[in-house]
């Protein structure tokens, strides 16, 4: 039995050892999550906006506190945190659950977690209805896929969007950032037109026509029908609201209001339009 005792007080040792070993380990803390620019994500990789392009972004779209902004695959939620600290209730929505984990805290860090809010979705299925502007960096192909929620939105919506274009869609316009943008330097802001793509009756100085319109985005093409008359619809184009357009040399103007638009008093005088049945 005298041999047998160096083994049982070796034993001990070990056991000791190996459960003062396992305590040690669980209290090691897992490293912070820490994204990185070329990320996979679910549609698309993560590439950050530069800081200076997500404030010429908001310019750009000349977000007030009255507005709602929305980022769709907001990343590590610097558009959100951004516009949340000029007073404006922000979203994203991000599909990776550690992103929104990661942007919850960074809000709160910036004094901003009140207003900006982070929500773990898809964002093909996320609800934008409520969004005044909509801050995005997305490739062609998602933005593409979106293009039916964003002329759903309310007219007069705007869009801006980092580096690339919904395809057919002209930006209102485009600007440039010089300083630390890397490869992410352009800037392209769109307004949200009324639709108006479709078959009108046209009331022109006691005269009833047909007005057939066909819209991509916020140009506008077609034709009118007066008094066994056919006339070009040219030079049309949508702002939010309004329209305007040239029939035989003049320039027409009116404000759509659903399926109603209301001529202005210009070079065309009162005029009005019905939106046919369809």
């Amino acid at each position: 039995m005298q041999t047998c005792r160096p083994l049982v007080r070796n034993f001990l040792f070990l056991s000791i050892a190996c459960l003062s070993a396992t305590a040690a380990l669980s209290q090691v803390q897992p490293a912070p999550f820490e994204p990185y620019s070329g990320q996979p994500g679910k549609d698309v990789i993560w590439v950050p906006t530069p800081d200076v392009l997500v404030e010429k972004m908001l310019d750009m779209a000349v977000v007030t506190p009255q507005d709602y902004v929305i980022d769709l695959g907001s990343g590590d939620g610097r558009m959100v945190i951004a516009a949340a600290k000029r007073g404006v209730r922000s979203l994203g929505v991000e599909y990776n659950p550690q992103m929104v984990e990661l942007s919850t805290q960074r809000a709160h860090d910036a004094g901003v977690g009140s207003t900006a809010r982070f929500v773990h979705g898809d964002m093909y299925e996320a609800d934008i209805s409520a969004a005044t502007v909509l801050a995005l960096f997305l490739l062609p192909e998602n933005l593409d896929r979106l293009a039916p929620k964003f002329l759903d939105l309310n007219p007069g919506t705007r869009i801006v969007l980092n580096k690339y274009l919904v395809s057919g869609w002209t930006p209102d316009r485009s600007e440039q950032v010089a300083q630390d943008c890397g490869a992410w330097c352009s800037a392209h802001p769109y307004i949200v037109p009324a639709k108006v793509e479709g078959n009108w009756r046209m009331k022109v100085a006691e005269q009833e026509g047909a007005l057939s319109l066909i819209q991509i985005f916020q140009i506008v093409r077609g034709e009118l029908t007066l008094s066994g008359r056919s006339m070009p619809v040219e030079n049309g184009r949508m702002h939010a609201d309004r329209i305007e357009f040239d029939l035989a040399g003049i320039r027409y103007s009116g404000r759509v209001n659903g399926d109603k638009i209301i001529g202005g008093k210009g070079g065309a005088g009162t005029w009005t339009a019905v939106r046919r049945a369809r």
